[in-house]
């Protein structure tokens, strides 16, 4: 029977796939780090994310999509721990609660201490409903991707409905601007503003309940085999991500703020489809070379690269840190590509030589400590 690629018991296209979203993401939470105010200006009027066509022409490369990609293999991994779990003959979800929790705890942490976007936290809740629902039949699971992603296109319909109508926004007093000189008064900021700044948890949860069912199923299918089944499911999602939605996504990003919920959370999403697509075809056509290996190397220690990425954002670009996001604005918006890309390289290099001592992440081999022995499991 044909198999996706393995190794030591991993499918190699996953990990790959999990570096290339992690990077991936970081090219979008680059920008929120390095406008002045950081990325709590965003939400309190200090800035915006297109405000030239150049920014806006290099985020039609990572808004989004990269986050709903690492959002597919998030639910893949669900998907793996409840085979584990069938396969061993233990309940399911049992003790999934505990991971989720720890998850949720890791993502507040995360939140309060480096980062207002923090999409943990999000993921935990919506794992909770998908562990509850992933070993259902088809037709249930189908009842319930419809049911939650129908309301939910809906919704972002009618906001953008919104936004097009209203494009002004609704006045009032301008908030106070958003500062980066204390990183404790960042942190008080957050608490006082948790509502405000978690306010995106609502288009989260069901987009992420969506799309990790959308991986599991996937992966029960065969995309990641090397077979005609799996090759055509590969081509098939190369069309409508690559082919129909790619092109959309360069429209909706230039579009105008009544398109950004629309760009985000609907076509890039559809983008992300098309790229686990293509990148599963080509890890599957053979060993790969140094980049093959170091974004395999960030796959396998993909929640401590995530935190850590965006933690050295914050001590690069704040004003607490070493204020690059003030100093370099003369050189905007190239130098945010520097920061991706020296990031990128460093993250490469650290999560290469952690993994030659320890087979998963600092936090990967926390969270796996903390869980009760019977759940511990690979999360390949």
């Amino acid at each position: 029977m044909p198999t996706a690629e393995r190794t030591r018991g991993r499918i190699a296209a996953l990990d790959v796939l999990r570096g290339v979203a992690i990077l991936g993401t970081f090219g979008s939470n680059a920008w929120l780090f390095a406008q002045a105010g950081g990325p709590a200006a965003l939400l309190t009027g200090g800035g915006g994310l297109a405000n030239d066509p150049v920014q806006a022409g290099l985020l039609v490369l990572s808004n989004g999509k990269f986050l709903a990609l690492l959002t597919l293999l998030f639910g893949i991994g669900v998907e793996v721990q409840y085979r584990s779990a069938v396969r061993r003959g233990l309940p399911w979800p049992g003790r999934y609660w505990v991971r989720a929790a720890i998850l949720f705890v890791e993502g507040l942490l995360h939140y309060l201490l480096v980062f207002e976007f923090d999409v943990l936290m999000g993921y935990a809740i919506a794992s909770l409903v998908v562990a509850h629902v992933i070993g259902r039949s088809d037709r249930v699971v189908r009842a319930v991707m419809g049911v939650v992603g129908g309301v939910y296109v809906a919704a972002l319909l009618g906001l953008t409905a919104l936004l097009a109508a209203f494009p002004g926004g609704g006045g009032g007093p301008a908030p106070a601007p958003a500062s980066t000189a204390s990183w404790t008064a960042q942190v008080g900021e957050r608490v006082a503003n948790f509502g405000l700044f978690r306010v995106e948890l609502v288009l989260i949860v069901p987009s992420a309940v969506v799309l990790f069912l959308a991986g599991s199923r996937l992966m029960r299918a065969g995309a990641f085999e090397d077979s005609p089944a799996g090759a055509r499911i590969r081509r098939r999602l190369m069309v409508l991500g690559l082919g129909v939605a790619a092109p959309l996504n360069v429209v909706t990003t230039f579009g105008g703020t009544a398109f950004v919920l629309v760009d985000r959370y609907l076509v890039a999403p559809a983008v992300a489809f098309g790229l686990l697509a293509l990148i599963t075809a080509v890890v599957l056509r053979g060993p790969g070379g140094a980049a093959r290996r170091g974004l395999t190397a960030v796959g396998r220690t993909a929640l401590s690269c995530y935190v850590l990425q965006n933690l050295l954002a914050a001590v690069l670009c704040f004003d607490w840190g070493f204020g690059l996001a003030g100093r370099l604005q003369g050189a905007w918006p190239w130098w945010v590509v520097g920061l991706w890309a020296g990031t990128s390289l460093l993250l490469v290099g650290l999560a290469t030589l952690w993994l030659r001592r320890f087979d998963r992440g600092p936090l990967e081999l926390l969270t796996h400590r903390l869980l009760p022995t019977p759940s511990r499991t690979n999360l390949s």
